[in-house]
């Protein structure tokens, strides 16, 4: 569990849930001359609240002096329908605001952001990203709001404010060997436990170069969650 959302309490019903609790802390264990990292805050994810009024969101941001572009309908009080989920790999497609590519991988540049159940300020809260710099998939748009996803499944709609175009992912599901180049025989820098946060720098087809508190290495794909199998960038 990440422990990256917070739940609240909207209209006398809670949308929260219960996760385990981050462990907490940097292990210094010696790995050859490898170091090791683990995940770092502490608390369960999905907060309980015990009113409505201390469960005030945080605002957000610039969504009041914003207008949607001029091709863009007025935001109402209902989503747009966009179907069910995809049961798989959803098709790559390009966005209608944005036209940069659906699904993509973008990371949380605010330290909160509310995600909404519609894309609009009138929809309500349902929980909140309370982890900066986590990866989300954005697989929708509209206006000025992103439908986005989060490692486990949970989706709603953010406004893009609140997102970056740096690429962050999550290491995941175990202990992941940090290697000093691209391969298997290569020396391991360091080692990263699940949930561990790391800044992307490139992907070739099975690799990707990551970086955390100045120290740089190798990953493969299938230890990361915020990257795309068949995606390469340097």
């Amino acid at each position: 569990m990440t422990g990256d959302r917070a739940g609240v309490r909207m209209g006398g019903r809670a949308t929260a849930r219960k996760r385990a609790a981050e462990r907490a802390g940097v292990r210094g264990l010696a790995i050859g001359a490898a170091t090791a990292w683990a995940l770092g805050g502490a608390g369960a994810g999905w907060a309980q609240v015990a009113s409505a009024a201390a469960a005030t969101p945080p605002p957000d941001a610039h969504v009041q002096a914003t207008t949607p572009p001029p091709d863009q309908p007025q935001m109402t009080s209902r989503a747009p329908d966009l179907g069910p989920e995809p049961a798989g790999d959803p098709v790559r497609t390009t966005g209608p605001v944005t036209d940069l590519p659906l699904p993509r991988f973008v990371s949380l540049k605010a330290a909160q952001a509310n995600v909404r159940r519609g894309p609009g300020m009138t929809h309500r809260v349902d929980w909140v990203f309370v982890r900066k710099g986590m990866p989300l998939e954005v697989i929708a748009e509209y206006g000025h709001w992103r439908r986005v996803r989060d490692q486990e499944g949970g989706f709603g709609w953010v406004h893009y404010s609140m997102l970056s175009g740096v690429r962050t992912a999550l290491v995941t599901p175990v202990e992941a060997d940090l290697r000093e180049t691209a391969s298997t025989a290569a020396p391991v820098v360091a080692r990263a436990a699940p949930g561990v946060v790391l800044k992307v720098e490139a992907c070739e087809r099975d690799w990707c170069e990551v970086y955390k508190d100045g120290v740089e290495g190798w990953l493969p794909k299938t230890a990361l969650w915020g990257v795309s199998k068949d995606e390469t960038f340097d």
